[in-house]
């Protein structure tokens, strides 16, 4: 949703109520996961994607039609043997949308979820999918504080009690309670939906690769800062709008920053009095992906120097080095392609295999 925020905020800020459809669950191959978002507003303005075209004209008309009755639905998309060409995913998967009219009106935490996402506060929306409370209710849940309600109290706390604990590792799941929040029962569905700050990706040594790195990084999402003790090469002419550049040596500058479970360390120094103590920082802290650039004989002087620096086999078998996958790339542009490949399967769990090599779903379901 929050590529598509802008428009529902103005439709919101007018009063102008729209059809939001939210994808809620998938099942075998699907083009787009759980947290996907389309929405129709006046004048039948289309913003997002919950299916990247495959049933995107079955939920335009659904969501005119919640927004006429006022009520929410609970629709599932999949593949029909018998007419491939019907409203299905080709794909061969499965989604289920949860389609809600939306206005100050049908949902009154809107406003706030919005304000917060936009200011890159993290903020949780759980949402009432199915069973014995009100399908559509919106509850939002900060660290501090909740707004709305999902039809009692005790549904409230409970779920804002794991909305929270979803909200600090930026998961989004389904849950499942009784209507007045009790755990062991299984009547009410919700949907609970992180919006925490984009991940950071933090590029050490500003050479030429580190600009192509940054680059991408920046296009999947990262909150990218370059660092490097020479100011001559540390100047943001180098490098693209938005990425943040800091003069100072590597290894303080991470001891002096915040990293959690999402971040991501390229380490592209290639120099020893650089890349030995910045290594030995950020392998003993938390990391997505911890990569470091160099040759093999790089890689082994370098794990010999951690390694007596006192690290752990067990912490340096962290370390990505040479980072990168194996396609061959040449030029600074291909070996960032490479790097976010590696980044990419290894948060998804992808083998990095060829698809045609590979066998059984292409999307399959991520791991929480």
């Amino acid at each position: 949703m929050r590529e598509i925020l802008p428009a529902l905020e103005r439709w919101y800020t007018s009063r102008i109520p729209f059809g939001l459809a939210t994808v809620v669950a998938v099942s075998r191959s699907a083009p787009r996961g759980p947290g996907a978002a389309m929405a129709v507003g006046p004048d039948d303005e289309v913003v997002g994607s919950v299916s990247g075209g495959c049933v995107e004209g079955a939920v335009f008309e659904l969501a005119q039609e919640v927004v006429a009755s006022g009520e929410a639905r609970l629709e599932s998309f999949g593949y029909s043997d018998e007419d491939a060409f019907a409203v299905g995913l080709t794909c061969g998967g499965e989604i289920t949308l949860l389609v809600r009219p939306v206005s100050p009106g049908t949902d009154p935490v809107f406003g706030a979820v919005a304000g917060s996402v936009d200011a890159g506060e993290p903020v949780t929306v759980a949402t009432v999918v199915d069973g014995p409370a009100p399908r559509g209710a919106a509850l939002g849940v900060w660290r501090d504080t909740v707004a709305g309600t999902l039809g009692t109290s005790g549904l409230d706390a409970a779920v804002a009690a794991d909305a929270r604990g979803e909200l600090a590792l930026g998961a989004t799941v389904l849950r499942h309670y009784g209507p007045r929040g009790e755990r062991r029962e299984d009547d009410v569905t919700v949907f609970l939906q992180s919006f925490a700050p984009p991940p950071r990706m933090l590029v050490f040594g500003a050479i030429d690769y580190a600009a192509a790195v940054a680059r991408i990084g920046d296009f999947l999402g990262y909150r990218v800062t370059v660092c490097d003790a020479r100011p001559v090469f540390a100047t943001p002419k180098r490098f693209p709008a938005g990425v943040e550049v800091v003069v100072e040596w590597p290894h303080r500058y991470l001891r002096s920053t915040g990293t959690d479970e999402r971040t991501v360390i390229c380490v592209l120094t290639h120099d020893p009095k650089f890349d030995v103590p910045l290594l030995e920082e950020a392998l003993r802290r938390p990391a997505a992906y911890i990569g470091a650039m160099g040759s093999r004989r790089t890689h082994d002087e370098r794990r010999e120097r951690l390694a007596e620096a006192g690290l752990t086999p067990a912490e340096l078998s962290r370390l990505r080095s040479p980072l990168g996958l194996d396609l061959g790339a040449r030029t600074p542009e291909e070996v960032a392609v490479s790097v976010a490949a590696e980044i990419v399967a290894l948060r998804w769990g992808g083998s990095g295999a060829p698809l045609t090599a590979t066998t059984g779903a292409i999307h399959p379901p991520a791991a929480v």
